[in-house]
């Protein structure tokens, strides 16, 4: 069976990274989130050794030594460039340093990052370097990685950074691509179709039922999808209605804070006299009306902006609809696209499955807390992929240092 490589797990969500390791044959032996129901479903399916809390707050002397391997999927919010708010300053970016620190102190063989792709691209590559070097400055050998999911057999396109390293100067190794469209050199991508037809009519539910005597857990999903919306009947181009707001808001003299105050937004409202970055957004027709009776603008876009009629929602034109036959876009932490059936959002289950989670595999909390779970965690498939990798490595260098330690005792003998 070979040695079971102890590891320890931070920011460990519901485990997807952490059962991708178990996986491959190696043994968690503490992990840390502070979710409270991704903590729940972590003890529930994997083990109670998972601590709930703050990892700033937890000194290493908690956390058990002679530790092979340290895994870490630090909060990436800070680092995604889906976040306008980006920033080196803020503070989620530098929940690193804790796993930084408990590297030092525990000085594992091997560890393991995990991250958007769009670390790589912050500060123009800054960013990942300065993690790279810090992490060189206590004597690991560090590469990062692009893995795209659907290439190792997932059915899902989901691209996340990982970032791999090692004190014992061996490689760091990462999977080889498996699976492609369109390649004929590789098996054909896994799609939805190929892992979740199975629930495309069954109707969502809060309790377990059985299909064919399997369990289906957790089929519950957001219902909110129409095929009619109430959308603005003339057309309306949107940077001139900013000129044009802009312009009334400084005759009248409110400034934007004053304005957020007045409509009880937080920022929404100052987007209103914004064209910068295409950031600007149009009033709703009772913001509208009432702007209008505070800057006592003129009738001009009255009409434009607040005659609406219902729409019939074009699904195919946006990117609401889930794939079908092809990989999924990636899941995402703040909901799932529309099922293809366009009844309903895709479920918990049918999005745990695409993350390559066990049918077995149950979560807990509200819809939204089980599909912030999923959509943070690491697909299950690819964790054991990359841990297989690193067991390789490992094997080879105990076998290498069992050899060398016979060849010096032979050598006494002679």
């Amino acid at each position: 069976m070979g040695k079971k490589y102890r590891v320890v797990s931070l920011f460990a969500g519901c485990g997807g990274l952490d059962l991708g390791f178990i996986n491959a044959g190696y043994k968690v032996v503490w992990a840390n989130d502070f979710f409270p129901e991704a903590v729940q479903t972590y003890k529930h399916n994997i083990s109670d050794h998972i601590v709930l809390g703050d990892i700033k707050a937890i000194p290493s002397t908690d956390i058990p030594d002679d530790i092979d391997i340290v895994l870490g999927g630090f909060p990436c919010q800070g680092f995604s460039i889906a976040n306008i708010k980006r920033s080196m300053k803020d503070e989620r970016n530098f929940l690193y340093k804790e796993f930084l620190r408990v590297i030092k102190d525990k000085k594992p063989k091997f560890f393991v990052g995990e991250n958007v792709k769009g670390i790589l691209s912050m500060q123009k590559g800054k960013v990942i370097e300065m993690i790279a070097n810090d992490f060189r400055a206590i004597g690991y050998e560090v590469d990062y990685k692009v893995l795209k999911a659907s290439d190792f057999g997932v059915p899902q396109q989901r691209e996340r950074v990982f970032i791999i390293g090692n004190k014992l100067g061996l490689k760091n190794p990462y999977p080889k691509a498996t699976h492609k469209e369109n390649d004929p050199l590789l098996k054909p991508a896994t799609t939805v179709e190929d892992v979740a037809a199975h629930l495309a009519t069954v109707r969502t539910r809060d309790k377990p039922f059985k299909i064919k005597g399997k369990t289906i857990l957790n089929h519950v999903a957001r219902t909110n999808v129409a095929d009619t919306f109430w959308g603005r009947k003339n057309p309306v181009d949107q940077f001139d209605i900013c000129d044009y707001l802009k312009e009334w808001r400084t005759k009248s003299g409110w400034s934007t804070k004053r304005v957020d105050e007045h409509f009880g937004y937080a920022h929404t409202a100052g987007h209103w006299f914004r064209k910068d970055n295409g950031s600007g957004s149009i009033p709703n027709p009772s913001d509208w009306w009432e702007l209008k009776k505070i800057m006592e603008f003129d009738d001009k876009y009255d009409k434009a902006v607040t005659e609406l009629e219902l729409k019939t929602i074009q699904f195919e034109q946006s990117l609401r609809i889930n794939n079908w036959d092809r990989p999924s876009d990636t899941i995402t932490a703040t909901g799932p696209e529309i099922h293809p059936n366009k009844k309903r959002r895709m479920s918990v289950r049918e999005c745990a499955i695409i993350q390559t989670f066990p049918d077995e595999f149950e979560f807990f909390g509200s819809l939204g807390n089980m599909y912030k779970q999923i959509g943070n965690a690491v697909p299950v498939k690819l964790a054991e992929l990359v841990a297989n990798g690193i067991k390789k490595e490992l094997n080879a260098h105990e076998k290498n240092l069992k050899k060398e330690k016979l060849e010096i005792l032979e050598a006494k003998v002679s």
